[in-house]
Parts: C-alpha cells; structure tokens; sequence
C-alpha cells in the first residue's frame, strides 16, 4: 500500500466516523423531537376527546353525533390528520405499548369486565388519571377515572402513525402560510382564491388544513362555531398555535384607546390564525398586502382580543 492509499483510506475512515457520531448525536436529538411532538398531538387529541362528552352512543358509529367504543378513537385521531384502524381488536394491536405509570394524554386504553381476556370497551386518556369513552351502558360519551377501572384495565396502547409528530395546529398554519400574499378584498366571495378577507382566508386554512368546514361566514360566525363544535378561551395566555383569534373593531392603535370597554360586549369583527411566538397570521386591508404576518402582543392587536379557539 502506497502512502498515497493509505491517507486517502484513513481520511475516509475518519470521515466515516464522523457522520456516525453525527448521526448518533442526530438521532438522539431527532427522537427528542419527535417525543415532544408526539405528546403534543396526545394533547390535541385529548382536547378534542373533551369536547365529545356527551354525544350519543351507537354502536359502530364513528361520529360526528354518535359513537361507538372504538370509533371514537377513530374519530378523534381522523381530527389530527392520523388514520387509525376501527376495531377494537386492530386497536389493541396497534400503536406502541405503554405501562400505566407512563400514560399520557391520548393514549389508547383497552378494559374487559373481567379484566381478562380480549377487551370489550376502550376509551382515551385525558389526564389527571381520567379517560373518556363511549359507553354502551350509560349510551353517551362518559369521562370517568381510571383509578376506578384499574382492575378491567388490560393495556395501553400509544399511537405512532405516520404524520403523528404534526398536530392540526401545524397543518393549518402550513396551509395558510400557501395564501401569503393573497390579496385582500371585503366581503370576497368565497367561490375564488385569487382574492380573501379574513374569514374567507381562514376558512380555507382549516378547510386545506385540518379538513374543517366552519362554512361560508365571516368572523363571528366562524366564533359560533368553534363555541360549538370546539373550544374557545378569553386568556390570551391559553392560545394554541393554529387557534382562531378574535377581535373587536378599531379604536386606535395606543392602549389607552381601548381602557374602560367591556370587552365582552364588543362584536367579533375580525379574524386571525395564532402562529405562536407571538404572530398572527392574516389579511386585514389592500394597504397591508394581503395575507401576511403581523405582531401581536404590544399592537393594537392584543388591545383588540376578544377570545381565541379551534374548533374539533
């Protein structure tokens, strides 16, 4: 071996190791990703599962009025954008197993009365040692404790399908981002994206998003439905990112404009989407450019909030 090989070879051996160590340090840090990802879609998924309670049971229906055991999983995870089988016994097979010491929001729990054998019923875990199913028996969805069922309990099962590490939040935000620049014109008409104003431009986040219909509507119909068929907070500290921001009129762009308004009596006359890290994204005027992103928390803005959800 000429001296020559011999450094070509030993450069590439030192390469090699290299991008090992790389991607050994990657991979670690690329499954703390994905963890932190995952939990956060286990989150959504309990949300979602919260505002089901209630609803009729029926057995083998998958929604969106009535459910059966395993189709209310099923109904849930199709919210996030996660196809998951139908069946409790596919179900039960499916996913990552966990212990119950390390359950987490939007885990699957599988019970039979016995505790033994091939499960009967299932429902989703929301926290707090609390689950929700549909239950044949009481025939609505129900959210009871799991410490009560400790003994029927005979597995859990964590979902990790592809396309899990992004939550709704993501995917609408990723579908609004598409229409930057998008002109905007009051009172669009709904039928053409060449043109938006605000509640057209959100419709079709959700709609190319998540899949959400909230209808033709402007803003404070868009706010009706998330009350409905989601949930809506008035702590703007509680905002999610994908959530529809609310906002009342104009009054100036100083805080001391809006000092002394009830807030709660003001009408809903604009719409945005909550990007975190304190943006917005939306389309308020021709001037503004169209769709685009703007502050939020110090503008005129966060004097204006009225209240900000999703709907589910």
């Amino acid at each position: 071996m000429t001296k020559r090989d011999w450094l070509q070879k030993s450069t590439i051996a030192v390469m090699l190791s290299t991008s090992l160590l790389m991607f050994a340090e990657g991979g670690q840090a690329a499954t703390q990703v994905t963890n932190v990802q995952t939990a956060a879609t286990g989150t959504e998924a309990a949300a979602i599962a919260q505002t089901l309670v209630g609803k009729a049971y029926k057995y083998g229906a998958n929604g969106p009025s009535t459910f059966g055991s395993a189709g209310l999983a099923t109904y849930i995870y199709k919210k996030l954008g996660i196809t998951i089988d139908n069946t409790i016994a596919e179900l039960y097979k499916s996913g990552k197993k966990v212990s119950t010491k390390d359950v987490q929001e939007g885990d699957l729990l599988f019970f039979s009365s016995t505790g033994k054998g091939s499960p009967s019923f299932m429902g989703v875990y929301v926290g707090n040692d609390q689950y929700i199913y549909s239950s044949q028996g009481e025939k609505k969805v129900v959210l009871k404790e799991l410490s009560d069922y400790s003994q029927k309990l005979l597995g859990i099962r964590r979902i990790i399908a592809e396309g899990s590490n992004v939550g709704i939040g993501d995917k609408v935000i990723a579908a609004g981002k598409k229409y930057l620049g998008t002109p905007y014109q009051y009172g669009s008409s709904r039928s053409s994206k060449s043109s938006m104003d605000c509640s057209e431009f959100t419709m079709w986040a959700y709609l190319d998003g998540a899949g959400i219909d909230m209808g033709k509507g402007g803003a404070k119909s868009q706010a009706s439905y998330v009350k409905k068929n989601g949930e809506m907070t008035t702590d703007m500290s509680q905002l999610k990112k994908g959530d529809l921001v609310f906002f009342m009129a104009y009054k100036g762009w100083k805080e001391s404009d809006y000092k002394g308004i009830n807030v709660s009596k003001q009408n809903i006359t604009h719409v945005a989407i909550y990007m975190g890290d304190n943006k917005l994204l939306h389309t308020y005027s021709k001037e503004s450019g169209g769709v685009r992103t703007t502050d939020f928390k110090g503008t005129h803005w966060e004097y204006r909030f009225i209240s900000g959800g999703r709907p589910y």
